[in-house]
């Protein structure tokens, strides 16, 4: 994996470097905002922000993160940057070209070709939810390894002769374009996202998956929140979600599911727009519908369809709590949480990193020490592929006491060096 590439130095240095001056400039431009007005948003004075732009200071406090990136109105790991592991390194590389090249094939070139003899469209749907397993698990080496060919076959079986066949093929080509948009949002290319999940929404329309357009359109509001397009991504999201509820698309397991990932990415818009109150509303709703989910007949795999079930959304809510100045709820929320066997190792790794940022904030270090050595046990690639973990880590650091099993992780992150 990419994390190979990176000692743990690389780590300790993502939040405490000049990038973090840059970030911030950059998202207040984009978000129209002077200093002195993203000042009276975050409650952060336009001093410290000042010197954050210049250079002048290079770090900050978890809670002065916080407050500037709710300003913003923007996620936290946006504004500290995302992992080298995840966004760095040679990302116009070959194997990024070759991504890329997939996902818009050469203007004027020849039209695909229909499958050989021995293509099986059964066996392209199998490698492409393969993939996503592998994206849910942070291997986005792998991911990028397979998306060119499966990209190609995809195509080719849209080519087929038979009707039934290219349906099927344009349906694998959608999916697999959107999990090529996701990899592109990880690695930083957001435009490129935007460009693979509009030729994936065009692919469904031709596929016979009703579900597969509203899936696409919750990755688009998703890709949109990460630009810090709060509107277009909550238009997204419910004018989809509103749409399936109209069509009674929802009526089934897999169909409800795809509608509570909508809702549940309406109620991070919100959240993150200052409407917190809405956005509780919205996971409220989510989280009793989840309910029903087990108690409808499975329609089909789950990795090719949306992250949906009492347990995400109870994460969500748990996210959103914490991003938003309510550590207390987020704790009280997670206290006794079962997840469920399908909850991908990512879902996992946010409930335990948000956990841990509520302890922080309450100041209960041992609490965030202990559900940090947790997240290590479950998920150690992921709790690398994140800068919030670094962030956590260097602030208890930070404490004239460290508590006991502090030590470990900060040296597994690089960090007090």
């Amino acid at each position: 994996m990419a994390t190979g590439r990176w000692g743990v130095s690389a780590y300790r240095d993502i939040v405490a470097n000049e990038d973090l001056g840059r970030a911030l400039r950059r998202l207040r431009r984009l978000a129209s905002l002077t200093q002195e007005e993203l000042a009276e948003r975050s409650g952060i004075s336009v001093d410290v922000i000042r010197q954050l732009e210049q250079g002048r200071k290079h770090s900050a406090r978890l809670p002065t993160l916080h407050a500037l990136a709710n300003g913003l109105g923007v996620e936290l790991t946006t504004l500290l940057g995302d992992p080298p592991a995840v966004s760095a390194g040679e990302t116009d590389g070959p194997r990024f070209v070759a991504l890329r090249r997939a996902v818009m094939p050469v203007l004027g070139g020849p039209d695909p070709a229909p499958p050989g003899p021995g293509f099986s469209s059964d066996r392209l749907r199998e490698r492409i939810a393969d993939s996503w397993t592998h994206y849910h698990a942070a291997e986005f080496d792998t991911v990028m390894s397979a998306l060119p060919d499966m990209l190609l076959d995809a195509r080719a079986a849209t080519a087929s002769q038979d009707e039934g066949e290219r349906e099927t093929g344009f349906a694998c080509l959608g999916k697999a374009l959107q999990l090529a948009g996701h990899v592109a949002v990880r690695m930083g290319k957001s435009d490129l996202a935007l460009t693979s999940l509009e030729r994936a929404t065009d692919a469904a329309g031709r596929s016979s998956d009703p579900l597969l357009a509203p899936m696409i359109a919750n990755s688009t509001a998703w890709t949109y929140q990460r630009q810090g397009r709060l509107e277009d991504a909550l238009s997204v999201a419910l004018r989809a979600a509103d749409g399936m509820v109209t069509a009674d698309s929802d009526e089934t397991a897999d169909g409800l599911k795809v509608w509570g990932a909508l809702t549940m990415s309406a109620a991070t818009s919100a959240a993150r727009s200052g409407d917190y109150d809405r956005a509780a509303a919205m996971m409220e709703k989510a989280e009793r519908e989840a309910a029903r989910v087990s108690k409808m007949p499975d329609a089909g795999d789950n990795r090719m369809v949306s992250v949906f079930s009492p347990s995400s959304v109870r994460i969500e809510r748990v996210r959103l709590a914490v991003q938003y100045g309510h550590p207390q709820d987020a704790l009280a929320l997670s206290k006794g949480m079962r997840l469920s066997k399908d909850t991908p190792p990512s879902w996992r790794t946010w409930l335990l990193l948000d956990v841990a940022r509520a302890h922080t904030d309450t100041g209960d270090a041992a609490g965030a020490v202990k559900t940090l050595e947790s997240l290590r046990r479950v998920a150690p690639t992921w709790m690398r592929h994140h800068t919030l973990a670094v962030a956590i880590v260097r602030d208890l650091w930070a404490l004239p006491n460290h508590p006991p099993g502090l030590r470990p992780l900060a040296e597994f992150l690089g960090i007090g060096e």
